[in-house]
């Protein structure tokens, strides 16, 4: 394969120079964002090929010099440039010298769209604001009743302070649940998450979750457990993770009971499912792989908007899945698949 050739096949746009600073060679990419024919560049000078220019109009080879400078110089960090339409690129570039501190004989330019860094800095912000929202509450009622009791501790009844602690301590408990989430969402980003899986009685876990969140709400939440399952090969404390965060979320946006309902899924035997219903107005087809985005929320629940979102990371990562329909007779149904364990 020649050098032109496995330029062509890189991801990112690449411009090469010699040391008289003329092209030798362009992948198709770099040339359709530079906008100029690829043939017609070999051989005229990198400045004009490289029509690169900052926010104060100034040319990349400018500001850069390339092939002057400091005679150890290798390389030319990220820079953020812009291309003769106004879009951002990402620019690097490699300076070869044969010799140590000797001449630069030739530069390897790289180009990357810009957009994945303003959607890295748009999640960065959501994230600030998200924490911004979600932990003012708790926070403000944790400091608000914690200093109500040290100045009133001796006017406040047994029954006032045991509330007020009460409270607090609800508070708390969000807080950690949120900050919980937000490692989660990092690890699943990473690809750090971690798995201790192990044989797992799945309707065990469902009747824990659907007995600790019965106790929360006004709602109604029925569980129908199909006898004689195995056991799925999983991380026991994401299973319950996943299940809060499943029925919680038909608490929170649906109407009327929900059902869960845990049996061998019938696409495929060798998957549990656990299938969340409630009689609500049900997901929009158009909305249901954005429900599984980061900060999306819907209806007037609140929320941070990052339950379904670590949901189908966790269950994509046990190997199952998740999928949104509808519930016979009107309302949503999300079902989440487990593998069994091997026999």
């Amino acid at each position: 394969m020649t050098a032109p050739d496995a330029l062509d096949l890189l991801p990112d746009g690449a411009v090469v120079s010699g040391a008289d600073q003329r092209v030798i060679a362009i992948n198709p990419l770099a040339a359709r964002m530079l906008g100029t024919d690829p043939l017609d560049a070999l051989g005229r000078s990198l400045g004009e090929v490289l029509a690169l220019t900052d926010h104060d109009g100034q040319s990349w080879m400018l500001v850069n010099t390339p092939f002057e400078g400091l005679r150890t110089r290798t390389g030319i960090p990220e820079q953020s440039w812009l291309l003769p339409d106004g879009t951002e690129v990402l620019v690097t570039a490699r300076l070869h010298r044969p010799e140590r501190a000797g001449p630069v004989t030739q530069v390897a330019v790289s180009l990357r769209s810009g957009r994945g860094r303003a959607r890295l800095d748009r999640d960065r912000s959501d994230l600030v604001a998200t924490l911004a929202h979600e932990l003012r509450s708790p926070l403000t009622g944790v400091k608000g009743f914690v200093n109500a009791l040290l100045a009133r501790w001796d006017k406040l009844s047994d029954e006032q302070k045991k509330l007020m602690l009460t409270t607090a301590s609800v508070d708390a408990d969000r807080l950690s649940r949120l900050i919980a989430e937000l490692l989660d969402v990092a690890r699943i980003d990473t690809g750090r998450l971690q798995l201790h899986r192990r044989p797992t009685d799945l309707g065990l876990k469902a009747e824990r979750v659907q007995q600790s969140i019965a106790v929360a709400t006004s709602t109604p939440v029925e569980l129908a457990i199909d006898p004689d399952l195995p056991k799925i090969d999983a991380d026991p404390d994401k299973v319950v993770q996943v299940l809060t965060n499943v029925v919680e979320n038909a608490v929170r946006h649906g109407s009327g009971p929900v059902c869960v309902h845990v049996g061998r899924w019938s696409e495929d035997p060798s998957y549990l499912a656990v299938t969340v219903s409630d009689e609500g107005e049900g997901i929009p087809e158009s909305l249901r792989q954005r429900v599984f985005a980061k900060f999306w929320t819907g209806g007037s629940g609140g929320g941070s908007g990052l339950g379904l979102y670590i949901v189908a990371g966790l269950v994509r990562a046990h190997g199952g899945t998740v999928v949104i329909g509808d519930r016979d007779g009107g309302g949503a149904q999300v079902v989440t698949t487990w593998p069994v364990v091997d026999a």
